[in-house]
């Protein structure tokens, strides 16, 4: 699409006209952010963050409560902290700078702004056998519960500390001198400890942290005082530290897929054997307290399993996921004066979504997500969006989709702070999307949030190679350790040929076409009973046994055998299969006239699902429609083409235009009647093999025949740019059941430049019978 404007004098608001029609604003994103990098939590504010590799900062609370800042730079978010209950939060990137937000009011509503950036300097205390490049690199982060100094911990093994929100260098580094005469000589690698892996802070003692070094040693530091208290000779290489709550204790994870229990003690100050020393998957251990860690599996076995273990006295539970876990935390209490954290729940963000156990339930179920649900949990392959929705229909999919997952309450999910300031949409909106794994899955779309309402599965009306499969891999499945697979993102697909190509919905009758890769057409209709019975399958031949023709693609998806149980929601009226079984590229659907029609690369037909009939078919590119009823094309297409040249022709009229000879141009006459000004079209080659892809269908109401009667119409556009036009003949309710539907074939119109037709609409813009059609084309 194209716009041009002209210039007539100065004229002043051209510029504003411009900037009005190309003023295109993002108002909200849905789905999962792509590449999530880091996760924080606020427990005051009930807010979570997310980081992604493209520099992106996303602020999640109650559903509809969503904010989203920018970094300048395109830099991975590596660490992300909230200054607790402050509304700010500080990011680390990957160039190694750090940078403070903080949310805002402006016009009554909140935004994330960033106020400050800080880089640390590129000096390097020591000339060890770390390289200057990377010495000065964080490797983590310490934001103290007071909020007001921020620890680094870096490559080269030195702490530094800014002074916040200004985030200002102060001169109380910690270098690795201080505490080198305590080390014993073999945790030293020359003049450096290594790199620093974790900080935490004293619970009950801030002027205590605890500094993880890489190679195993922990070293427990006073920060008035500038004086080892405690060292811990780890001989594991470290991936974590958290303290037990009351600070008597600490638990170190570490590479080899264990976990230690430290003692810290005065009278102590060197401790070479942590108080116990535990590898989860090395024998089945007893638990007493609550431990979630995730990896800790052995990697001969089970290198490719993405997990997190739950473990609490004799329960113990692995969460298996399809997708890499970046972090995770848990909602708990945060009162000091009580004597266990007592967690509710365990929010675990993974590569490609966001899972929520609850903690506090018997068997640790998932909490459904009213938002950041993943949409591409299977590749989406179309999409449908319904707006203005029957409140009948709507209550019938909400109710279908809470027998579902009768435990689907959005109510209780954890992280609901902010207040959502929009108010409720006066009508609902639905959005459907078709996936590769034969699903249609229904989402809210009124408001800001995209909420999973129902999920429609195709796969079970035929009978795929993967059915078999699942129960051997079920019967076969060890005890131990105990997989429970979560999350519901699985991006491989049973059997390709289930992929959703088409959707068509009728909100009044509660009806839907569903139309597939391997050529199926399923019509399936809104039922709030459960039912149980055969599979009904129609097969249309759209190339009508056409001699000379071999198939050479995917065969069809044979359907289900015997009775098939259906659950409440969509249920299936017939099953048309196309033949060839190629990929369907438009359908639609008139639920008053009882029909479907349906388009491949081979033709399109039409199909009565009442009488389980077809109607009729057609090839685009077959001979024989240009006989019998298509005897008069050309001369409709003529009259076509002069109607609208005597239309350009009159706008122009009493104008004269100077006609520029070039000898170069050449302009080729159709016809005597050429405006005085044309455009050169080049046509489309008409040898290209998708030339016959039917790419849209339309049904209505409109003048055909003649211009004083109007009736049913069906018309169908192809990538050739040819529109086919059928005047049907369909019976009163009454006879629906005695007598077929007629098409007859009444127009054929071929566009000279053979741009694709996308899109048909017969229009009416002041109430009257539509009598004029509109064709949108593919540039």
């Amino acid at each position: 699409m194209k716009f041009r404007f002209r210039r007539q004098g100065n004229d002043p608001h051209r510029e504003k006209i411009k900037q009005d029609l190309f003023a295109f604003n993002k108002t909200v994103e849905h789905g999962f952010p792509n590449q999530p990098s880091a996760l924080a939590y606020d427990p005051k504010l009930q807010l979570m963050a997310i980081g992604t590799k493209s520099g992106a900062i996303k602020i999640y609370g109650a559903p509809g409560v969503e904010m989203t800042g920018l970094h300048k730079d395109t830099a991975a978010v590596t660490q992300i902290h909230f200054l607790y209950g402050q509304g700010r939060i500080l990011s680390l990137l990957d160039d190694n700078t750090i940078h403070l937000w903080e949310i805002v009011q402006r016009e009554n509503r909140s935004h994330l702004v960033e106020v400050h950036s800080f880089s640390l300097p590129g000096f390097v205390p020591y000339s060890g056998c770390i390289s200057p490049n990377y010495a000065t690199r964080v490797t983590v982060m310490l934001l103290k519960l007071s909020c007001d100094l921020l620890a680094l911990g870096t490559e080269g093994g030195g702490v530094h500390f800014l002074e916040l929100p200004t985030l200002t260098l102060l001169n109380k580094s910690l270098f690795q001198d201080e505490i080198m005469q305590s080390v014993p000589e073999e945790y030293r690698c020359g003049k450096s400890l290594g790199p620093v892996e974790s900080l935490q802070e004293h619970p009950q003692d801030s002027d205590k942290i605890l500094i993880g070094y890489s190679r195993g040693l922990v070293v427990l530091w006073d920060l008035n005082s500038r004086h080892v208290d405690n060292l811990f000779l780890g001989k594991q290489q470290l991936e974590s530290l958290v303290w037990e709550r009351s600070g008597n204790s600490f638990v170190s994870s570490h590479s080899d897929g264990g976990y230690m229990v430290w003692a810290v003690s005065s009278s102590n100050p060197c401790t070479h054997d942590p108080i116990s020393s535990t590898v989860p998957y090395g024998e089945p251990k007893h638990i007493a307290p609550l431990v979630l860690f995730s990896g800790g599996m052995p990697r001969a076995s089970y290198g490719d399993r993405h997990c997190l273990t739950i473990l609490q006295d004799s329960s113990h539970v692995t969460l298996d996921f399809t997708s890499r876990v970046i972090d995770f935390f848990t909602i708990h209490c945060t009162d000091k004066d009580k004597e266990f954290d007592d967690p509710s729940a365990l929010v675990v963000l993974l590569e490609e979504e966001l899972v929520v156990i609850d903690l506090q339930m018997v068997g640790w179920p998932t909490v459904p997500a009213p938002y950041l649900a993943p949409l591409h949990s299977s590749a989406i392959t179309c999409s449908c969006h319904i707006s203005n929705v029957p409140p009948k229909l709507w209550e019938r999919v909400i109710s279908a989709g809470q027998q579902q997952c009768p435990l689907q309450n959005y109510e209780n999910w954890p992280i609901c702070g902010g207040k959502n300031l929009a108010p409720d949409s006066k009508q609902k909106e639905l959005l459907l999307t078709g996936h590769e794994d034969g699903t249609v899955r229904f989402w809210d779309a009124s408001g800001v949030s995209l909420k999973p309402l129902y999920k429609l599965s195709t796969a079970n009306i035929f009978q795929t190679d993967c059915d078999h499969n699942d129960s051997l891999t079920q019967a076969g499945e060890e005890e131990w350790p105990p997989f429970r697979k979560v999350g519901c993102f699985d991006p491989y697909s049973d059997d390709p040929r289930l992929a959703i190509q088409k959707i068509s919905v009728c909100k009044y009758s509660g009806k839907l076409v569903v139309a597939g890769t391997a050529g199926q057409v399923i019509v399936l209709v809104l039922s709030d009973e459960k039912s149980d019975h055969m599979i009904d399958v129609a097969t249309v031949d759209l190339l009508q046994d056409r001699e000379g023709f071999t198939w050479k693609g995917h065969d069809r998806l044979p359907p289900r055998s015997g009775s098939v149980v259906f659950a409440p929601g969509f249920q299936l009226v017939v099953l048309v299969q196309c033949m060839p079984p190629a990929a369907v590229t438009a359908v639609t659907l008139h639920a008053e006239w009882n029909l479907i029609a349906f388009g491949t690369s081979h033709g399109f037909g039409l199909f009565d699902y009442h009488r389980r009939s077809p109607v009729c078919t057609l090839h685009p590119n077959d001979s024989l429609a240009m006989e019998g009823p298509l005897s008069r094309v050309k001369s409709l297409k003529k009259s076509l083409r002069q109607s609208f040249r005597r239309i350009r022709k009159s706008r122009v009229s009493g104008k004269k235009r100077a006609v520029v000879n070039s000898p170069t141009s050449k302009v080729q006459e159709h016809d005597a009647e050429v405006a005085p000004v044309q455009r050169r079209i080049e046509p489309r080659s008409a040898d290209d093999s998708l030339s016959g892809v039917v790419r849209c269908l339309c049904f209505a109401d409109t003048f055909l025949r003649d211009g004083t009667h109007h009736g049913p119409t069906v018309w169908a556009g192809t990538n050739s740019g040819s529109v086919y036009a059928y005047a049907l003949d369909v019976p009163s309710q009454e006879k629906f059941s005695e007598q077929s539907v007629e098409a007859l074939l009444g127009k054929e119109i071929q566009l000279m430049h053979r741009a694709p037709v996308v899109s048909i609409a017969v229009l009416d813009g002041r109430g009257n019978p539509p009598s004029r059609l509109t064709v949108h084309l593919k540039k």
